[in-house]
């Protein structure tokens, strides 16, 4: 019997995911990265095209949108990190494992986050987890979507791109947001933002000389075609980060 996709999934698989109606989020607006982002993860399919990002939490952990790895397998999925390059540089593991958040599979518009596994430590250092993510707070999204704000109006970046934005009050965000577990992230001059061939990207913030993440690309704000017409939503990590420590334990 075919399993019938929740609502939910078939609207975000049609608005977010490359090779469906649409693709995923990443940055319009944004300049060609500035430093080093190592945590950064690109994920490409077997054939080696890029379909989402991630961050690496752990030498075995990357932490993505639920999205992104509901009903794949490891050997569906390709990781490179520690490079601002899409296509080349840093390393590329291999998976060992999936574990999607079990509200994902829901009609709630929580749970857009999973956790993938790799068969082997990676030298590149990790992301540590924010402890806060409030309205107000400055953070800084990263990715190698497209550029432009239409569906196909222009191919995706090699380099990783940066945009400084904050969190703004969820009232922003219109698409079935859930304040208690995600972040309304706003769209800078009304132009800028989150677009087409990054989902489960990061959502950084400065803490002194590093970063921390604070949240993962999850969906657009209002659900329109058109990127960065208002605020995106991410999914909270900070709202997760019990959930991270039960299932990356040890």
């Amino acid at each position: 019997m075919t399993r019938r996709l929740p609502a939910l999934l078939v609207l975000i698989l049609a608005v977010l995911v490359p090779g469906t109606a649409a693709a995923a989020p990443a940055i319009v607006g944004g300049v060609a990265a500035d430093q080093p982002y190592p945590f950064t993860v690109s994920l490409h399919t077997s054939s080696g095209k890029l379909f989402c990002g991630g961050a690496l939490i752990a030498p075995t952990w990357v932490v993505t949108a639920a999205h992104c790895a509901y009903g794949k397998t490891p050997a569906d999925i390709s990781p490179r990190t520690g490079t601002n390059d899409v296509g080349q540089g840093g390393e590329v593991a291999q998976l060992a494992g999936i574990v999607v958040n079990p509200a994902f599979n829901t009609q709630s518009p929580a749970g857009d986050i999973a956790l993938l596994r790799l068969a082997a430590p990676v030298t590149t250092a990790p992301i540590g987890l924010a402890t806060a993510a409030s309205p107000g707070t400055a953070t800084r999204i990263v990715g190698w979507g497209q550029t432009c704000p239409k569906l196909n109006c222009g191919g995706l970046p090699t380099t990783l791109q940066q945009l400084d934005t904050k969190i703004v009050e969820g009232t922003k965000c219109t698409a079935g947001f859930d304040g208690t577990a995600e972040l309304c992230t706003d769209n800078p001059g009304g132009k800028s933002g989150a677009c087409f061939g990054d989902s489960g990207g990061p959502e950084i913030v400065r803490d002194g000389d590093h970063w921390l993440l604070a949240g993962v690309t999850s969906r657009p704000g209002n659900n329109d075609p058109e990127c960065a017409t208002a605020p995106s939503i991410y999914t909270s990590v900070v709202a997760y980060a019990p959930w991270i420590a039960e299932k990356t334990k040890a």
